[in-house]
């Protein structure tokens, strides 16, 4: 009986250090330290390439505290979308990689040579790394690899966030007037004195109609850039509306056109043509004459 309780602890024992010897080694990787995507901060990036399935790709390029377009004559890019992105690839610190073999890299599509987008990251002209975004794993996640680095990880982004075009890149609120003082348009002229308005006639113009142009500048937005044949076009045509708007920020010529079915808005700060919808072109050419200009109305009483 001792015999045979001897034995089944001398195999117990052995069981036991069987499953340490294959367990241990996973243990002790899973408490050592994990290597992050990005091994380095989002403060020493300045230059971006950003790469899609198609062999399109951009270059972002920091100027200063501005993200600008080298590739659309440095234009203002859209610094929200620029730092969703970095926080993505630099958020990835404590999370466990959801895999890492070769053939995950193909499935996931984070390959070097099968990706949906990617992203290079420099100082300069020194490389910081490269990262691949691939396939969604649920809402709002995208598998991401560093190129240097076996682990596969799920962040929060879309990969269609990071287009590979430059004009989607672009800063949508470029043209907006924040402090508009004075405003001169083709039929009426405002000013600001004090925190008053008064338009050219002298008169007080209709309050409501004045807040309605002061929000469409200071909130305006484009769609985009005019292709290359509308570039040529518009730089021959006459303008449809003409405003002299003037700032604390400076002084800008805004001029409106509408050509087919396309609304189209030049500033005097850029040589290049913008779109703009339908909406934002009526708010603009909408404003109604007599009322922003405080004119009287039929019953011999101010508008304002």
């Amino acid at each position: 009986m001792n015999r045979t309780l001897a034995s089944l602890l001398l195999i117990l024992l052995i069981q036991c250090g069987l499953v340490l010897a294959t367990f241990l080694p996973a243990i002790e990787n899973r408490r050592a330290p994990l290597e992050p995507m990005a091994s380095f901060t989002r403060d020493r990036v300045d230059v971006i390439y950003v790469g899609d399935e198609f062999d399109n790709e951009t270059v972002l390029a920091k100027s200063g505290e501005r993200w600008t377009l080298p590739e659309l004559e440095n234009l203002p890019a859209d610094s929200a979308m620029i730092g969703k992105l970095l926080d993505a690839i630099m958020d990835s610190h404590g999370n466990w990689p959801v895999a890492s073999s070769v053939a995950a890299r193909q499935r996931f599509q984070v390959a070097s040579y099968h990706y949906r987008r990617r992203i290079r990251l420099q100082e300069g002209n020194a490389a910081l790394g490269t990262f691949f975004l691939g396939e969604s794993p649920g809402f709002r996640k995208v598998y991401a690899r560093n190129e240097s680095q076996d682990a596969i990880y799920s962040i929060l982004f879309n990969a269609h966030e990071a287009p590979g075009n430059s004009g989607a890149w672009l800063d949508r609120k470029l043209l907006q007037t924040r402090t508009p003082v004075r405003i001169t348009a083709d039929a009426y002229s405002l000013q600001r004195e004090g925190e008053q308005w008064f338009s050219g006639t002298g008169h007080a113009p209709d309050k409501r109609e004045l807040q309605a142009l002061l929000d469409v500048l200071r909130g305006l937005q484009i769609d985009g850039i005019a292709t290359e044949d509308e570039q040529r076009d518009l730089a021959e045509a006459e303008a449809d509306l003409i405003f002299i708007v003037e700032s604390l920020a400076g002084t800008v010529t805004l001029e409106l056109f509408h050509r087919g079915d396309g609304y189209f808005i030049h500033s005097s700060e850029y040589s290049l043509f913008f779109t703009i919808s339908a909406y934002e072109y009526d708010r603009l050419a909408g404003i109604d004459v007599g009322l922003v200009s405080g004119e009287p109305d039929p019953d011999g009483n101010n508008a304002g």
